[in-house]
C-alpha cells in the first residue's frame, strides 16, 4: 500500500517531486543576527535530503526585518545572495527541490521584538496577550509595500538556486488575519467581504507570479478553519482556494488553528486521522491544484490510504522528522520505525511551549550532528 507514496509528481510549473512525503516548515532558529542562514542550516538541509523526502520546505523566512516571528528567524535580504545559496544547495545537490517559505507576522510579531506590530485592523490578540503589543491598522499603501516585498523575497529565493517558494498565510500570521472575519475589520478593498479578506493574498500570488520564472513552483498554507470564534471557517477557506486554483498556484497546503485556537500545536495519537483530513475530503471536489495535508501523520498505512483515496496529494511530515530524520526513505522501504515523542505535563497552554521547546533544541542538536 505504501508503494503510492514512492510515485512522483508533476506540478503544473513542471517541477518533479520524486515522491509523495514532504518535509513541512519547521521554525529552525539558527540564524545570524542579522537574520541571515548557517553553516547548521546546510547541514539540518542535507540531512533530510538524505533522509528521501521528495520535497523540502524550509522555516518561515521573514520578508521584513522589524517584523519576525523569533529573534533567530531568516529574514529575507537581497544583499546577502551567497547565504541563501549555500543553504539550499546542500539539499538540492541530493535532487530534492526546497521551497523558502515566506512568511509575515502581523500582529504576531512578539513585543520584545517589535513594539509597534501591524495587522489589519487594530484588534489585539486575546490569548499570551502580554507577549504581544497591540497592533496599529496598516493603510493601504503599506499594504502595497508588503506585497512587493513578498514578491522580492520570492525573487531572491530563486536567484539563490530554491525550486519555489511557499507563501504563509495560515496559524493566524498576518496573510491569515486578513482572511480572518474576527481580525479583518476593514471597510475598504481588503476587508468587509470574504472576497475583499482574501484580495492581498491573490495580490501576493500575482506579485510573485510576475517577479519569478514561469517553472517557478508557487505554494500557499491555508487553514482550513481558524478554530475560534468568528475566524476563518471552511467554507470561506473552499473559496479562497478556489480562487487559488484559479490563479494557478502549484500546491496548496492545509492545516489549522492560530495563536488564539488549542488546535496549532496538538498532539497526535495513534490510530487517529491526521488533524484536518475532512477538510482535504470537503476541499478536493471544489479545486484541482494539488494538496498538501499537515498535522497529526503517524501511520504510514494510514498516509497511503489518503492518497490513494484521492483525500490529498502530499503527506506533510514536521515533528516526525525532528524524530526520525530518515523517516520518508524508511517508510519507502516498508519499514515502520517507532516515532518516541516526549511526554509533558498536560497542563493548558503550558505544554505547547514545552513541546515547541523540546522540538526545536532537538531540531538544532541535529544541525550540530547530532
Amino acid at each position: 500500500m505504501t508503494n503510492i507514496l514512492g510515485g512522483p509528481l508533476v506540478l503544473r510549473c513542471g517541477l518533479v517531486l520524486g515522491n509523495r512525503l514532504v518535509k513541512s516548515a519547521m521554525a529552525e532558529s539558527l540564524a545570524t543576527d542579522h537574520g541571515l542562514p548557517t553553516p547548521r542550516h546546510a547541514r539540518l538541509y542535507e540531512r533530510w535530503a538524505q533522509g528521501g523526502a521528495g520535497l523540502l520546505v524550509t522555516g518561515n523566512v521573514m520578508i521584513d526585518p522589524e517584523h519576525r516571528v523569533a529573534a533567530r528567524d531568516v529574514v529575507a535580504r537581497a544583499d546577502a545572495q551567497g547565504s541563501y545559496a549555500a543553504w539550499v544547495a546542500s539539499a538540492s545537490r541530493h535532487g530534492v527541490p526546497v521551497l523558502m517559505q515566506l512568511n509575515h507576522p502581523g500582529r504576531q510579531t512578539p513585543r520584545r521584538l517589535c513594539a509597534h506590530p501591524v495587522a489589519p485592523s487594530a484588534v489585539k490578540l486575546e490569548r499570551a496577550a502580554w507577549l504581544f503589543a497591540a497592533p496599529r491598522a496598516l493603510d493601504e499603501r503599506e499594504i502595497v509595500g508588503i506585497v512587493a516585498r513578498f514578491a522580492s523575497a520570492a525573487a531572491l529565493a530563486e536567484r539563490s538556486g530554491f525550486a519555489g517558494v511557499e507563501v504563509h498565510a495560515a496559524h493566524g500570521y498576518l496573510l491569515s488575519q486578513f482572511l480572518s472575519p474576527k481580525v479583518n475589520g476593514r471597510r475598504d478593498g481588503y476587508g468587509g467581504t470574504a472576497e475583499a479578506r482574501g484580495r492581498i493574498l491573490v495580490e501576493v500570488v500575482r506579485a510573485i507570479r510576475q517577479a519569478t520564472s514561469p517553472g517557478f513552483a508557487l505554494a500557499v498554507k491555508l487553514n482550513a478553519d481558524d478554530f475560534e470564534r468568528g475566524g476563518l471557517e471552511l467554507a470561506d477557506s473552499i473559496a479562497i482556494a478556489r480562487r487559488l486554483d484559479d490563479e494557478g498556484i502549484d500546491l496548496l497546503e492545509i492545516t489549522g488553528g492560530t495563536y488564539a485556537s488549542d488546535t496549532l500545536l496538538g498532539r497526535a495519537s495513534p490510530g487517529r486521522e491526521p488533524y484536518f483530513a475532512q477538510y482535504v475530503r470537503a476541499l478536493r471536489p471544489q479545486c484541482a491544484v494539488p494538496l498538501i495535508l499537515t498535522g497529526g501523520h503517524r501511520d504510514p498505512d494510514r498516509m497511503a490510504a489518503l492518497v490513494a483515496a484521492g483525500a490529498h496529494d502530499l503527506v506533510g511530515l514536521a515533528r516526525p522528522l525532528v524524530l526520525v530524520p530518515d523517516l520518508p526513505r524508511r517508510i519507502l522501504a516498508g519499514e515502520r520505525p517507532a516515532l518516541v515523542e516526549p511526554t509533558f505535563v498536560p497542563i493548558p497552554g503550558v505544554v505547547s511551549a514545552l513541546a515547541l521547546r523540546w522540538y526545536t533544541q532537538r531540531l538544532q542538536a541535529l544541525a550540530d550532528g547530532a
